[in-house]
């Protein structure tokens, strides 16, 4: 297929908006996902938590198992992305800061 069409992207991210649970979201990603996938885009957003911190490449690797291609490629999304990881970090953080 190429490039995304813009309306299957358009229903991914209402779909995931639509859900209102951890458990409907759990549900969905296990459907929409492959194990594989999921451990890799789960392992991502920890690097990206990790970087956030301000941890350096090797105790990343050390604790995620995520190659440093990998630790890359997110820190330049950090860094130059669109500020998607940024905002779910913060937000996550808001969150714990909140269940205390």
């Amino acid at each position: 297929m190429g490039k995304i069409e813009k309306k299957y992207l358009d229903n991914l991210y209402r779909a995931i908006l639509a859900l209102e649970t951890q458990q409907e979201c759990a549900a969905f990603l296990d459907d929409i996902f492959t194990i594989q996938e999921l451990e890799s885009v789960s392992q991502r957003l920890e690097v990206a938590r990790l970087l956030y911190q301000g941890k350096n490449y090797v105790d990343i690797n050390k604790l995620t198992g995520a190659s440093t291609a990998t630790i890359c490629r997110v820190s330049k999304c950090l860094t130059y992305g669109d500020g998607g990881y940024k905002t779910v970090i913060e937000k996550l953080e808001a969150g714990e800061e909140n269940d205390v």
